[in-house]
């Protein structure tokens, strides 16, 4: 649980706080400790790029987005949170925005070393080739004498299949510093960047056989720029388990609900669909009970199509207008939003009572249709 709110404690405070917890792997005090940073300083940049790490740490890339975003829109001019938003754009499977962000990354800051090489990493991930090579390279340039800096070159280079290299790279940052070695089975997101190549570099390693560098050359690199690679005949078949955060922590208490409040697009989505179902759901319910004067069998057979109709197309209006998945925003509302939550939960059930309305018939189905529809629009008016 968090500490309680103190006006006096700074949101540097509370972000320390949430990293000496997150290297306990308690992540989920750390997300604590950084709700109520927030409570005090809801746009604080820091605090938002610290949260999406750890959700990114604690296997919650969907959330680790929410978070990055959040904090990219607070400091859109910051590399920790274009880095931070990288890594979640990455771990969501969105590969052709993360290589956008990775190559801002490279182009802004030119000189920076922690961003030549975290770009060239990232862009890596995203979208490998001779470009991620060469940035990586840069990286070590800017930074000889950076152990992370030949990791992240190796890393370039294995995925690239150029072992010889990856092994010189990999060699390189181990002279720097040993304890690059176990970089993958670090705990906290102090160096999770370091823990995230380490792992990435492990597992090709598992799945390639490295030959031996050559004995006669001792040149560390190839002068000035690492050659151009051959792409392969074959292109080594993208496993399913690609690099994420995913299965890096073990015996780590994740953040058990959302930290963050629905954004106001959230909340206005769902207020739609649930306005816009309850009334659809209300006037086919008050048309079918008018048609059984004509036909019951008919009434009920309209009244079930329409019902259908109504559910699906509540799903896929959600879907297409929420920026997040349906689960986590009804997951965020029912922790900050109970009422618009409660809201949304009866105007889907009302179209339901519809369905059940066709084999069963009857009233009862039709009114309680039409209860359920109203109670979630009032609940819908009356939260604004």
């Amino acid at each position: 649980m968090a500490a309680p709110l103190d006006p006096e404690t700074t949101p540097e405070e509370y972000r320390q706080r949430a990293l000496l917890l997150a290297d306990l792997g308690r992540y989920d005090e750390a997300a604590g400790e950084i709700a109520a940073g927030l409570g005090a300083a809801p746009d604080d940049a820091g605090l938002l790029a610290t949260l999406a790490r750890i959700h990114l740490a604690a296997e919650q890339p969907v959330e680790a987005l929410v978070a990055a975003d959040r904090a990219a829109t607070a400091a859109p001019g910051a590399l920790t949170t274009q880095v931070v938003r990288a890594m979640a754009l990455t771990d969501n499977r969105r590969f052709g925005d993360a290589a956008q962000v990775a190559n801002e990354i490279l182009r802004q800051w030119p000189a920076d070393a922690y961003a030549q090489r975290t770009g060239a990493a990232l862009l890596s991930e995203a979208r490998n080739g001779q470009e991620a090579l060469n940035a990586a390279w840069n990286g070590v340039r800017v930074a000889p004498s950076e152990a992370e800096a030949h990791l992240v070159l190796a890393v370039v280079a294995a995925r690239l299949r150029l072992f010889d290299l990856a092994q010189r790279a990999y060699a390189e940052a181990l002279e720097l510093d040993e304890s690059i070695e176990d970089a993958q089975y670090d705990m906290g997101i102090v160096r999770f960047e370091r823990r995230r190549w380490a792992r990435s570099l492990e597992e090709m390693a598992d799945g390639a056989v490295l030959p031996s560098p050559p004995i006669e050359d001792e040149a560390p690199y190839p002068s000035p720029f690492p050659r151009p690679y051959e792409p392969p005949d074959r292109p080594s078949p993208v496993p399913e388990n690609q690099h994420s955060s995913a299965s890096w922590t073990e015996q780590v208490s994740r953040p058990s609900r959302p930290v963050l409040q629905p954004s106001a697009e959230s909340e206005e989505s769902v207020r739609w669909a649930v306005l816009s179902g309850a009334n659809a759901t209300l006037i086919a319910a008050v048309v079918a009970g008018l048609m059984t004067l004509v036909s019951g069998g008919i009434s009920r057979t309209w009244g079930g199509l329409i019902g259908v109709l109504i559910v699906a197309g509540f799903l896929i209006a959600l879907r297409r207008r929420l920026a997040e998945p349906l689960g986590t925003a009804l997951a965020r509302l029912r922790t900050h939003q109970r009422p618009l939550a409660a809201a949304a939960y009866l105007g889907f059930a009302a179209p339901l009572l519809l369905i059940v309305y066709a084999p069963v018939g009857g009233v009862f189905p039709l009114v309680a249709a039409m209860v359920l529809a109203a109670v979630a629009e009032v609940l819908v008016l009356t939260r604004r």
